[in-house]
Protein backbone atom coordinates (compact mmCIF):
# COMPACT_ATOMS: atom_id res chain seq x y z
CA UNK A 1 0.00 0.00 0.00
CA UNK A 2 0.98 3.13 -0.78
CA UNK A 3 2.17 5.28 2.05
CA UNK A 4 0.09 8.52 2.41
CA UNK A 5 1.48 9.39 5.79
CA UNK A 6 2.23 13.54 4.64
CA UNK A 7 -1.73 14.07 3.96
CA UNK A 8 -2.31 12.85 7.88
CA UNK A 9 -4.75 14.58 9.95
CA UNK A 10 -6.42 15.85 6.47
CA UNK A 11 -9.95 14.92 5.77
CA UNK A 12 -10.57 13.87 2.52
CA UNK A 13 -14.41 13.17 0.58
CA UNK A 14 -14.32 9.87 -0.86
CA UNK A 15 -16.95 9.46 -3.50
CA UNK A 16 -17.82 5.97 -4.83
CA UNK A 17 -16.36 3.24 -3.46
CA UNK A 18 -15.26 0.41 -6.23
CA UNK A 19 -11.95 -0.63 -6.10
CA UNK A 20 -9.99 2.71 -6.53
CA UNK A 21 -12.46 4.23 -3.75
CA UNK A 22 -12.34 1.31 -1.03
CA UNK A 23 -7.98 1.66 -1.79
CA UNK A 24 -8.29 5.40 -1.46
CA UNK A 25 -9.60 4.95 1.36
CA UNK A 26 -7.35 2.25 3.36
CA UNK A 27 -4.81 4.21 2.40
CA UNK A 28 -5.63 6.96 3.98
CA UNK A 29 -6.66 5.71 7.00
CA UNK A 30 -3.71 3.89 8.13
CA UNK A 31 -2.21 6.79 7.16
CA UNK A 32 -4.24 8.83 10.01
CA UNK A 33 -6.02 10.98 7.21
CA UNK A 34 -9.80 11.31 8.20
CA UNK A 35 -11.96 9.99 5.11
CA UNK A 36 -15.34 10.74 4.61
CA UNK A 37 -17.28 8.06 2.55
CA UNK A 38 -20.16 7.73 0.28
CA UNK A 39 -21.66 5.18 -2.08
CA UNK A 40 -24.98 4.42 -3.18
CA UNK A 41 -24.64 1.24 -2.38
CA UNK A 42 -24.81 -0.13 1.18
CA UNK A 43 -23.07 -3.06 0.99
CA UNK A 44 -20.11 -0.88 -0.04
CA UNK A 45 -20.55 1.91 2.78
CA UNK A 46 -20.26 -0.81 5.01
CA UNK A 47 -16.77 -1.65 3.74
CA UNK A 48 -15.61 1.42 4.18
CA UNK A 49 -16.92 2.01 7.22
CA UNK A 50 -15.14 -1.47 8.48
CA UNK A 51 -11.78 0.12 7.24
CA UNK A 52 -12.22 3.28 9.40
CA UNK A 53 -13.99 5.64 7.28
CA UNK A 54 -17.02 7.77 8.47
CA UNK A 55 -19.67 7.31 6.46
CA UNK A 56 -22.03 9.81 5.71
CA UNK A 57 -24.39 11.16 2.59
CA UNK A 58 -21.98 13.67 1.07
CA UNK A 59 -24.81 15.51 -1.10
CA UNK A 60 -26.07 16.78 2.64
CA UNK A 61 -22.81 16.20 4.52
CA UNK A 62 -20.46 18.92 6.74
CA UNK A 63 -17.80 19.36 4.07
CA UNK A 64 -15.97 22.28 6.08
CA UNK A 65 -12.46 21.69 6.15
CA UNK A 66 -12.49 18.77 3.38
CA UNK A 67 -8.88 19.42 1.32
CA UNK A 68 -10.55 17.53 -1.50
CA UNK A 69 -13.17 15.48 -3.29
CA UNK A 70 -11.65 11.88 -3.89
CA UNK A 71 -14.26 11.00 -6.72
CA UNK A 72 -14.50 7.58 -9.02
CA UNK A 73 -13.73 8.17 -12.04
CA UNK A 74 -16.70 6.39 -13.88
CA UNK A 75 -19.03 8.89 -11.82
CA UNK A 76 -19.14 12.32 -14.06
CA UNK A 77 -18.16 16.02 -12.72
CA UNK A 78 -18.86 18.10 -16.12
CA UNK A 79 -20.51 16.44 -19.20
CA UNK A 80 -23.51 14.91 -19.53
CA UNK A 81 -24.25 16.44 -16.23
CA UNK A 82 -22.31 16.87 -12.80
CA UNK A 83 -23.29 14.15 -10.23
CA UNK A 84 -25.23 16.32 -7.54
CA UNK A 85 -21.97 15.77 -4.92
CA UNK A 86 -19.49 16.63 -7.65
CA UNK A 87 -21.80 19.71 -8.07
CA UNK A 88 -21.51 20.59 -4.83
CA UNK A 89 -17.94 20.62 -4.49
CA UNK A 90 -17.68 22.19 -7.36
CA UNK A 91 -20.18 25.32 -5.31
CA UNK A 92 -17.81 24.83 -2.09
CA UNK A 93 -14.67 25.14 -3.67
CA UNK A 94 -13.29 22.19 -3.02
CA UNK A 95 -11.01 20.59 -5.44
CA UNK A 96 -12.25 17.68 -7.21
CA UNK A 97 -9.22 15.02 -7.59
CA UNK A 98 -8.86 11.02 -7.70
CA UNK A 99 -6.51 8.20 -6.22
CA UNK A 100 -3.67 8.50 -8.85
CA UNK A 101 -3.76 12.65 -7.41
CA UNK A 102 -3.19 11.23 -3.78
CA UNK A 103 -0.43 9.16 -4.69
CA UNK A 104 1.12 11.78 -6.08
CA UNK A 105 0.58 14.03 -3.26
CA UNK A 106 1.72 12.23 -1.01
CA UNK A 107 4.98 11.20 -2.75
CA UNK A 108 5.81 14.06 -5.85
CA UNK A 109 9.41 12.53 -6.45
CA UNK A 110 8.11 8.72 -7.60
CA UNK A 111 9.03 7.87 -11.23
CA UNK A 112 6.14 7.31 -12.94
CA UNK A 113 5.18 6.26 -16.49
CA UNK A 114 1.99 7.23 -17.71
CA UNK A 115 0.29 5.77 -20.62
CA UNK A 116 -2.84 6.84 -22.15
CA UNK A 117 -4.21 6.79 -25.79
CA UNK A 118 -7.94 5.48 -26.90
CA UNK A 119 -6.60 1.89 -27.87
CA UNK A 120 -3.53 -0.32 -26.76
CA UNK A 121 -3.05 1.28 -23.21
CA UNK A 122 -3.91 -1.59 -21.31
CA UNK A 123 -0.99 -4.23 -23.25
CA UNK A 124 1.37 -1.39 -22.71
CA UNK A 125 1.11 -0.66 -19.88
CA UNK A 126 1.36 -4.49 -19.01
CA UNK A 127 4.00 -4.92 -21.31
CA UNK A 128 6.32 -2.04 -20.23
CA UNK A 129 5.68 -3.29 -16.84
CA UNK A 130 6.73 -6.42 -17.54
CA UNK A 131 9.74 -5.51 -19.24
CA UNK A 132 11.00 -3.59 -16.01
CA UNK A 133 10.69 -6.44 -14.08
CA UNK A 134 12.17 -8.99 -16.23
CA UNK A 135 14.92 -6.66 -16.72
CA UNK A 136 15.74 -7.34 -12.62
CA UNK A 137 14.29 -3.96 -11.66
CA UNK A 138 10.61 -3.24 -9.84
CA UNK A 139 7.54 -2.06 -11.61
CA UNK A 140 4.69 -1.46 -9.80
CA UNK A 141 1.78 -1.89 -12.19
CA UNK A 142 -2.15 -0.48 -12.58
CA UNK A 143 -4.36 2.33 -12.49
CA UNK A 144 -7.10 2.09 -14.99
CA UNK A 145 -5.37 -1.80 -15.90
CA UNK A 146 -5.65 -4.08 -12.47
CA UNK A 147 -4.72 -3.08 -9.20
CA UNK A 148 -5.80 0.46 -8.16
CA UNK A 149 -2.11 2.61 -7.66
CA UNK A 150 -2.83 3.51 -3.91
CA UNK A 151 -2.61 -0.54 -3.33
CA UNK A 152 0.72 -0.56 -5.11
CA UNK A 153 3.64 -1.66 -3.28
CA UNK A 154 4.97 1.64 -2.23
CA UNK A 155 8.41 0.10 -2.42
CA UNK A 156 8.40 -0.41 -5.92
CA UNK A 157 11.17 1.89 -7.96
CA UNK A 158 8.81 2.82 -11.28
CA UNK A 159 4.91 3.21 -11.07
CA UNK A 160 3.47 2.05 -14.85
CA UNK A 161 -0.04 3.59 -15.01
CA UNK A 162 -2.34 3.28 -17.26
CA UNK A 163 -4.58 6.33 -17.50
CA UNK A 164 -8.27 6.88 -18.54
CA UNK A 165 -9.08 10.53 -20.23
CA UNK A 166 -11.27 10.20 -16.94
CA UNK A 167 -8.16 9.57 -14.70
CA UNK A 168 -6.28 12.21 -16.84
CA UNK A 169 -9.47 15.05 -15.44
CA UNK A 170 -8.73 14.45 -12.14
CA UNK A 171 -5.14 14.14 -11.88
CA UNK A 172 -3.84 17.79 -11.79
CA UNK A 173 -0.91 17.16 -10.46
CA UNK A 174 0.29 14.46 -12.52
CA UNK A 175 4.41 14.80 -13.60
CA UNK A 176 5.53 12.05 -15.06
CA UNK A 177 9.09 10.84 -15.80
CA UNK A 178 7.64 8.97 -18.75
CA UNK A 179 4.34 10.10 -20.76
CA UNK A 180 2.69 7.84 -23.63
CA UNK A 181 0.00 8.47 -26.12
CA UNK A 182 -1.05 6.32 -28.39
CA UNK A 183 -3.46 7.14 -30.64
CA UNK A 184 -6.72 9.40 -30.67
CA UNK A 185 -10.15 7.96 -31.82
CA UNK A 186 -13.94 8.78 -30.82
CA UNK A 187 -14.62 7.35 -27.54
CA UNK A 188 -16.32 8.78 -24.09
CA UNK A 189 -18.05 11.80 -26.52
CA UNK A 190 -21.06 12.03 -24.14
CA UNK A 191 -18.57 12.85 -21.07
CA UNK A 192 -16.06 15.12 -23.34
CA UNK A 193 -18.64 16.91 -25.37
CA UNK A 194 -16.69 16.30 -28.83
CA UNK A 195 -13.01 14.87 -30.05
CA UNK A 196 -11.42 18.04 -29.42
CA UNK A 197 -12.33 18.35 -25.91
CA UNK A 198 -11.60 14.30 -25.19
CA UNK A 199 -8.21 15.46 -27.41
CA UNK A 200 -7.36 17.86 -25.06
CA UNK A 201 -8.06 16.15 -22.09
CA UNK A 202 -5.25 13.19 -23.73
CA UNK A 203 -2.92 15.77 -23.96
CA UNK A 204 -2.60 16.42 -20.57
CA UNK A 205 -0.57 13.33 -19.26
CA UNK A 206 2.06 15.80 -20.43
CA UNK A 207 1.94 18.05 -18.12
CA UNK A 208 5.68 17.45 -16.68
CA UNK A 209 7.94 20.16 -18.02
CA UNK A 210 8.94 18.87 -21.15
CA UNK A 211 12.54 19.40 -19.53
CA UNK A 212 11.56 16.84 -16.55
CA UNK A 213 9.50 14.24 -18.65
CA UNK A 214 10.18 12.07 -21.87
CA UNK A 215 7.12 12.71 -24.45
CA UNK A 216 6.47 9.59 -26.45
CA UNK A 217 3.41 10.24 -28.81
CA UNK A 218 1.91 7.74 -31.76
CA UNK A 219 1.46 10.02 -35.28
CA UNK A 220 -0.83 8.43 -37.00
CA UNK A 221 -3.83 9.96 -36.29
CA UNK A 222 -4.61 13.64 -36.96
CA UNK A 223 -5.19 14.79 -33.10
CA UNK A 224 -1.97 12.78 -32.19
CA UNK A 225 -0.16 14.45 -34.85
CA UNK A 226 -1.12 18.12 -33.70
CA UNK A 227 0.07 17.41 -30.36
CA UNK A 228 3.21 16.27 -31.30
CA UNK A 229 3.41 18.89 -32.99
CA UNK A 230 3.22 21.64 -30.04
CA UNK A 231 5.94 19.13 -28.09
CA UNK A 232 8.99 19.46 -30.43
CA UNK A 233 10.93 17.28 -28.14
CA UNK A 234 8.69 14.57 -27.95
CA UNK A 235 9.55 11.21 -29.75
CA UNK A 236 7.20 10.51 -32.36
CA UNK A 237 6.16 7.37 -32.29
CA UNK A 238 4.44 5.43 -36.30
CA UNK A 239 3.18 1.82 -37.90
CA UNK A 240 3.06 4.00 -41.27
CA UNK A 241 5.98 6.34 -41.71
CA UNK A 242 9.18 6.70 -41.29
CA UNK A 243 10.15 8.51 -38.20
CA UNK A 244 14.59 9.01 -38.34
CA UNK A 245 14.49 10.84 -34.80
CA UNK A 246 11.91 8.79 -33.50
CA UNK A 247 10.58 5.12 -33.19
CA UNK A 248 8.72 2.97 -35.96
CA UNK A 249 7.64 -0.55 -37.16
CA UNK A 250 6.69 -0.56 -40.70
CA UNK A 251 4.94 -3.34 -42.63
CA UNK A 252 8.00 -5.68 -42.69
CA UNK A 253 7.50 -5.48 -38.19
CA UNK A 254 11.43 -4.51 -37.65
CA UNK A 255 11.17 -1.50 -34.92
CA UNK A 256 13.64 1.10 -35.71
CA UNK A 257 14.33 3.30 -33.23
CA UNK A 258 16.45 6.55 -34.15
CA UNK A 259 17.08 5.14 -37.22
CA UNK A 260 18.77 1.84 -35.94
CA UNK A 261 17.14 -1.68 -36.09
CA UNK A 262 16.59 -2.84 -32.65
CA UNK A 263 13.91 -5.70 -33.01
CA UNK A 264 11.96 -8.20 -34.77
CA UNK A 265 8.11 -8.43 -33.99
CA UNK A 266 8.48 -12.00 -35.30
CA UNK A 267 10.13 -12.40 -32.07
CA UNK A 268 7.44 -11.36 -30.06
CA UNK A 269 4.76 -14.37 -30.53
CA UNK A 270 2.11 -12.91 -27.89
CA UNK A 271 2.42 -9.61 -30.15
CA UNK A 272 0.14 -9.68 -32.88
CA UNK A 273 -1.08 -7.70 -35.28
CA UNK A 274 0.31 -4.20 -36.28
CA UNK A 275 -1.68 -2.49 -33.61
CA UNK A 276 0.65 -4.50 -31.11
CA UNK A 277 3.64 -2.74 -33.19
CA UNK A 278 2.51 0.31 -31.86
CA UNK A 279 2.49 -0.54 -28.14
CA UNK A 280 5.61 -2.21 -29.00
CA UNK A 281 7.50 0.67 -29.86
CA UNK A 282 6.03 2.90 -27.22
CA UNK A 283 7.00 -0.26 -24.75
CA UNK A 284 10.83 -0.12 -26.32
CA UNK A 285 11.05 4.11 -25.81
CA UNK A 286 9.99 4.30 -22.67
CA UNK A 287 12.02 1.72 -21.07
CA UNK A 288 15.15 3.15 -22.89
CA UNK A 289 13.98 6.46 -21.40
CA UNK A 290 13.66 4.78 -17.91
CA UNK A 291 17.22 3.20 -18.17
CA UNK A 292 17.03 -0.26 -19.68
CA UNK A 293 19.15 -2.03 -21.67
CA UNK A 294 18.24 -2.81 -25.88
CA UNK A 295 18.74 -6.67 -24.32
CA UNK A 296 16.72 -6.37 -21.55
CA UNK A 297 13.79 -4.67 -23.89
CA UNK A 298 14.11 -7.04 -26.25
CA UNK A 299 13.91 -10.26 -23.54
CA UNK A 300 10.91 -8.55 -22.09
CA UNK A 301 8.90 -8.84 -25.69
CA UNK A 302 10.24 -12.01 -26.41
CA UNK A 303 8.28 -13.68 -22.96
CA UNK A 304 5.16 -11.09 -22.69
CA UNK A 305 2.44 -13.31 -21.83
CA UNK A 306 -0.31 -11.15 -23.28
CA UNK A 307 -3.38 -10.03 -21.90
CA UNK A 308 -6.65 -11.75 -21.58
CA UNK A 309 -9.41 -10.55 -23.59
CA UNK A 310 -7.38 -8.92 -26.05
CA UNK A 311 -6.89 -11.61 -28.57
CA UNK A 312 -6.62 -14.20 -25.98
CA UNK A 313 -6.37 -17.71 -27.82
CA UNK A 314 -8.98 -20.13 -25.31
CA UNK A 315 -8.86 -22.41 -27.26
CA UNK A 316 -8.35 -24.72 -30.87
CA UNK A 317 -10.99 -27.29 -31.56
CA UNK A 318 -11.35 -29.32 -34.70
CA UNK A 319 -8.93 -26.80 -36.91
CA UNK A 320 -11.05 -23.84 -35.39
CA UNK A 321 -9.57 -21.51 -33.42
CA UNK A 322 -11.35 -19.26 -30.50
CA UNK A 323 -10.48 -16.31 -29.79
CA UNK A 324 -11.51 -14.01 -26.29
CA UNK A 325 -11.03 -9.94 -27.73
CA UNK A 326 -13.85 -8.68 -25.13
CA UNK A 327 -11.97 -5.76 -24.81
CA UNK A 328 -12.84 -4.41 -28.47
CA UNK A 329 -15.42 -1.86 -27.36
CA UNK A 330 -15.48 -0.21 -30.57
CA UNK A 331 -14.99 -0.47 -33.94
CA UNK A 332 -11.29 0.80 -33.82
CA UNK A 333 -10.28 -2.23 -31.60
CA UNK A 334 -12.34 -4.98 -33.77
CA UNK A 335 -10.35 -3.59 -36.60
CA UNK A 336 -7.30 -4.37 -34.72
CA UNK A 337 -8.77 -8.35 -34.11
CA UNK A 338 -10.14 -8.64 -37.77
CA UNK A 339 -6.65 -8.10 -39.52
CA UNK A 340 -5.01 -10.27 -37.91
CA UNK A 341 -7.15 -13.78 -39.03
CA UNK A 342 -9.11 -14.75 -41.75
CA UNK A 343 -12.51 -17.40 -42.51
CA UNK A 344 -13.37 -14.96 -39.03
CA UNK A 345 -16.95 -16.43 -37.54
CA UNK A 346 -17.59 -12.96 -35.70
CA UNK A 347 -20.01 -12.90 -32.77
CA UNK A 348 -20.34 -8.56 -32.73
CA UNK A 349 -22.69 -6.55 -30.24
CA UNK A 350 -23.65 -5.29 -27.12
CA UNK A 351 -24.01 -1.54 -26.72
CA UNK A 352 -22.78 0.61 -29.79
CA UNK A 353 -20.42 3.59 -29.24
CA UNK A 354 -20.99 6.40 -31.60
CA UNK A 355 -19.11 5.39 -34.51
CA UNK A 356 -21.25 2.14 -34.63
CA UNK A 357 -19.20 -0.37 -36.71
CA UNK A 358 -17.35 2.81 -39.09
CA UNK A 359 -16.19 0.81 -42.39
CA UNK A 360 -15.36 -2.56 -41.21
CA UNK A 361 -17.17 -3.91 -44.06
CA UNK A 362 -14.13 -3.39 -45.91
CA UNK A 363 -12.89 -6.66 -43.94
CA UNK A 364 -15.90 -8.34 -45.76
CA UNK A 365 -13.83 -11.24 -47.36
CA UNK A 366 -11.75 -12.33 -44.38
CA UNK A 367 -15.52 -13.02 -42.49
CA UNK A 368 -17.34 -15.87 -43.21
CA UNK A 369 -20.32 -14.73 -40.75
CA UNK A 370 -21.13 -12.60 -38.22
CA UNK A 371 -23.38 -13.45 -35.50
CA UNK A 372 -25.06 -9.95 -33.91
CA UNK A 373 -26.57 -10.07 -30.33
CA UNK A 374 -27.40 -7.37 -27.51
CA UNK A 375 -28.49 -3.54 -28.18
CA UNK A 376 -26.51 -3.15 -31.33
CA UNK A 377 -28.51 -6.24 -32.97
CA UNK A 378 -30.92 -4.28 -35.43
CA UNK A 379 -28.61 -1.89 -36.36
CA UNK A 380 -25.98 -3.74 -36.88
CA UNK A 381 -27.96 -6.42 -38.83
CA UNK A 382 -29.04 -3.09 -41.04
CA UNK A 383 -25.52 -2.87 -41.63
CA UNK A 384 -24.71 -5.74 -42.52
CA UNK A 385 -27.33 -6.57 -44.56
CA UNK A 386 -26.38 -3.07 -46.77
CA UNK A 387 -22.79 -4.46 -47.53
CA UNK A 388 -24.35 -7.87 -48.49
CA UNK A 389 -22.39 -9.88 -45.25
CA UNK A 390 -24.21 -12.53 -44.31
CA UNK A 391 -25.62 -12.58 -40.46
CA UNK A 392 -27.47 -14.05 -37.39
CA UNK A 393 -29.47 -12.27 -35.38
CA UNK A 394 -28.90 -14.38 -31.92
CA UNK A 395 -30.63 -11.94 -28.89
CA UNK A 396 -27.40 -13.19 -26.59
CA UNK A 397 -24.13 -13.87 -26.69
CA UNK A 398 -24.44 -17.34 -25.57
CA UNK A 399 -26.60 -18.22 -28.51
CA UNK A 400 -24.33 -16.51 -30.62
CA UNK A 401 -21.51 -18.37 -29.47
CA UNK A 402 -23.44 -21.85 -30.26
CA UNK A 403 -24.13 -20.88 -33.79
CA UNK A 404 -20.93 -20.05 -34.68
CA UNK A 405 -19.33 -22.64 -32.86
CA UNK A 406 -21.92 -25.13 -35.39
CA UNK A 407 -20.92 -23.49 -38.59
CA UNK A 408 -16.92 -23.20 -37.85
CA UNK A 409 -16.78 -26.79 -37.03
CA UNK A 410 -18.98 -28.14 -40.20
CA UNK A 411 -16.40 -25.95 -41.98
CA UNK A 412 -13.53 -27.67 -40.39
CA UNK A 413 -11.41 -24.50 -40.23
CA UNK A 414 -11.04 -20.67 -39.18
CA UNK A 415 -11.66 -18.75 -35.84
CA UNK A 416 -14.49 -17.79 -33.74
CA UNK A 417 -13.60 -14.44 -32.76
CA UNK A 418 -15.23 -12.38 -29.90
CA UNK A 419 -14.57 -8.71 -30.67
CA UNK A 420 -17.98 -6.98 -30.24
CA UNK A 421 -17.20 -3.34 -31.42
CA UNK A 422 -19.67 -2.82 -28.46
CA UNK A 423 -19.59 -1.75 -24.44
CA UNK A 424 -20.58 -4.44 -22.18
CA UNK A 425 -23.14 -2.74 -20.02
CA UNK A 426 -26.19 -4.21 -22.24
CA UNK A 427 -25.91 -7.81 -20.83
CA UNK A 428 -22.75 -7.76 -18.76
CA UNK A 429 -20.58 -6.28 -15.53
CA UNK A 430 -18.14 -4.70 -18.09
CA UNK A 431 -15.93 -6.20 -20.70
CA UNK A 432 -13.99 -8.31 -18.30
CA UNK A 433 -17.16 -10.51 -17.22
CA UNK A 434 -17.94 -10.92 -20.95
CA UNK A 435 -14.51 -12.24 -21.55
CA UNK A 436 -15.09 -14.59 -18.64
CA UNK A 437 -18.51 -15.34 -19.62
CA UNK A 438 -16.81 -16.16 -23.08
CA UNK A 439 -14.02 -18.32 -22.15
CA UNK A 440 -16.28 -20.11 -19.82
CA UNK A 441 -18.50 -20.78 -22.62
CA UNK A 442 -15.64 -22.03 -24.56
CA UNK A 443 -14.51 -24.39 -22.16
CA UNK A 444 -17.40 -26.32 -21.80
CA UNK A 445 -17.42 -26.53 -25.46
CA UNK A 446 -13.80 -27.88 -25.48
CA UNK A 447 -14.61 -29.99 -22.49
CA UNK A 448 -17.56 -31.96 -24.59
CA UNK A 449 -15.49 -31.68 -27.55
CA UNK A 450 -12.63 -34.17 -25.81
CA UNK A 451 -15.37 -36.67 -24.75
Amino acid sequence: MIDLSPLRNQTYAVMGLGKSGLAAVAALCAAGAKPIAWDDKEEKRAEAEKLGATIADLATADLAGVAALVLAPGIPHTLPKPHPVAARAKSLGIPIIGDIELLIRAKPSARIIAITGTNGKSTTTALIGHIINTSGKCAAVGGNLGAPVLLFDDASGIFVIEMSSYQLELTPGLAAEVSILLNITPDHLDRHGDMAAYAAVKKTVFRSPEDKNTAIIGVDDDYCRTIAASLPKSIPMSIETVQENGICALSDGIIRFRGKTVFDMKDAPNLLGRHNWQNACAAWAACHAAGLADEGIAKGLETFPGLAHRQQKLAVMGGVAYINDSKATNADATEKALVCFNDIYWLVGGKPKSDGLADLHKYKDRIRHSFVFGDAEEAFSAYLAKYGMPFTHCGTMDVALEKAHAMAQTAGKGVVLLSPACASFDQFRNFEHRGEVFAELVAKLAKGNST
